[in-house]
C-alpha cells in the first residue's frame, strides 16, 4: 500500500471515530436542541463527500508538510488552525445567514473542528513518524 493511502486511512480512521463518537453520543442531543428545528434528514453522499475533500485536505495541507519538516508539534497545531478555519466557514457562514442558527453551536463546533482536526493530524504524523514514512 503506498504512503497516501496508508496516511488516508490512519487519518479516515482516527477522524471518522472521533466524529461518530461526537455526533452520535456527545453532541446530538445539543444539536437537536439549539438547530433541530433546522436539522433535515443525513443525506449520505454529501457527507461522504466531504469527508473525503476534508481527509485529502488534511493531508495536503497539514500531515504531508508535518512529515517533511518532522515536527509533530507542527502537524497538531496546522491542525488546529485548519479546523478551526473549515469549521469556521461552515459555522460563521450559518450564523451569519440563517435566521435561528445557534452562537452556541457556532462555538462549539469551532473548538470540535479544532480538536478533532489537531487529534487527527498529530495521531496521523505520529504514527507516520514510528513507522519513517517518509
Amino acid at each position: 500500500m503506498n504512503h497516501f493511502m496508508k496516511l488516508f486511512s490512519i487519518a479516515a480512521f482516527t477522524f471518522l471515530v472521533l466524529d461518530f463518537i461526537w455526533l452520535l453520543l456527545i453532541a446530538k442531543k445539543m444539536y437537536q436542541d439549539h438547530i433541530g428545528d433546522l436539522l433535515g434528514p443525513t443525506k449520505i453522499i454529501p457527507a461522504v463527500v466531504f469527508y473525503g475533500l476534508y481527509l485529502v485536505g488534511i493531508l495536503f495541507f497539514v500531515v504531508y508538510p508535518a512529515i517533511e519538516k518532522d515536527n509533530l508539534l507542527y502537524a497538531i497545531s496546522a491542525g488546529a488552525f485548519l479546523g478551526v478555519l473549515c469549521y469556521g466557514t461552515y459555522d460563521l457562514t450559518n450564523l451569519a445567514t440563517i435566521k435561528d442558527w445557534s452562537s452556541l453551536v457556532t462555538v462549539i463546533d469551532l473548538i470540535w473542528g479544532g480538536f478533532v482536526t489537531a487529534t487527527t493530524c498529530g495521531i496521523t504524523v505520529f504514527i507516520a513518524q514510528h513507522f519513517n514514512w517518509r
